[in-house]
């Protein structure tokens, strides 16, 4: 275990309520809420609970999602460090038959055949794996309420991404490899049920998108509204897709000079100059983002790879960066931010 594992075993341990508590508030929390709607003429737009009446609150659908996947997460793995019983109690009230049968009748409509297109697919794939592998009664329910909803993203996904030539590398919720890496676990689940689909549709076009990536622009990143960082997102993906040994030369020629902590750019946390601005607020989530994909990288390398101390550094850099503004600030950053903290930390 290095130092590492032990800090970030100490930080879930202090963070731990705090994340539960920001969650359980947040997916009751209706207003504000922003999502994008088609107007269709003679059609009111409904409020977001009758829309959703599941995932309404967290000021937008994806995140509301990725709220209920802390919850899940936390109650699973680290029950004894959170209110249990509350959070037990939400997800009863939230994760039903009914409330889940009327977010499907949203997504069902041909108009919505792009509607949270990956983010929101992913963030509904990784909380139905999270349900549906975990040996609880309560869970067991839960992911059965979810198994229509989930099909429904499955589905789209299988019809996607065979016509989606190009990948899309940019760092806001439209980032390709993000979302094959979310899927990926759930994908990976059905086929060991029974159906590869997913998973094999979801292998091709990772190598298809990226495979043959090397020499990454670093001096592109980091957008001023990034919460996702291109280059760490497709090299956490690609972890996910080869034996270590292998994935250590695909990283060499990816982003060469890791060891001399190179490219800069990505060793460098980003600078958020106002925490109340939404957009800015987002970089936020990227240190967090950068954070959770380099441990998953120094996890996935050879023992003794040279890259390792360097990519533990800038690690602890990055959280430490932005792990303090996970909870308690504006709602623009509270409103998603704990999603990326227990990705880090747990």
């Amino acid at each position: 275990m290095t130092e590492w594992d032990v800090e970030r075993d100490q930080l879930l341990k202090a963070n731990a309520g705090a994340l539960a508590g920001t969650a359980l508030s947040n997916v009751v929390r209706e207003y504000p809420h922003h999502e994008s709607h088609w107007h269709l003429e003679g059609v009111p737009i409904l409020s977001p609970r009758l829309s959703h009446p599941c995932f309404y609150g967290s000021f937008d659908w994806h995140s509301c999602v990725e709220m209920f996947w802390v919850l899940v997460r936390l109650l699973r793995h680290h029950a004894e460090l959170v209110p249990a019983e509350e959070i037990r109690e939400c997800l009863d009230q939230h994760l039903t038959v009914d409330a889940l049968a009327g977010e499907v009748a949203y997504f069902a409509p041909e108009e919505h055949r792009t509607t949270q297109r990956p983010y929101g697919w992913s963030a509904l794939l990784e909380l139905a794996f999270e349900t549906a592998t975990w040996d609880d009664p309560d869970a067991a329910r839960w992911s059965a309420a979810l198994q229509e909803l989930s099909a429904v993203f499955v589905t789209r996904y299988l019809g996607w991404l065979p016509r989606t030539t190009y990948p899309i590398r940019y760092g806001v919720h439209d980032n390709g490899a993000f979302g094959l890496s979310r899927a990926l676990p759930y994908a990976c689940h059905l086929a060991e049920q029974g159906d590869s689909r997913l998973r094999d549709v979801i292998v091709e076009t990772a190598w298809r998108w990226f495979g043959s990536d090397h020499d990454y622009p670093d001096a592109w990143e980091p957008s001023g509204a990034d919460f996702l960082s291109p280059a760490l997102a497709e090299a956490e993906l690609m972890s996910r897709l080869l034996p270590a040994t292998e994935f250590a030369e695909w990283l060499d020629r990816f982003l060469p000079g890791i060891a001399e902590r190179k490219p800069l750019s990505l060793f460098t946390p980003a600078t958020v100059t106002d925490p109340s601005d939404g957009q800015i607020a987002h970089l936020h989530g990227l240190n967090l983002h950068r954070a959770w994909c380099w441990h998953r990288l120094a996890c996935t390398l050879p023992e003794g790879d040279d890259r390792i101390p360097a990519i533990l550094g800038t690690t602890h850099a990055h959280t430490h960066a932005s792990l303090s503004q996970t909870t308690g600030g504006a709602y623009m950053v509270e409103h998603f931010l704990a999603y990326y903290a227990l990705l880090l930390l747990g």
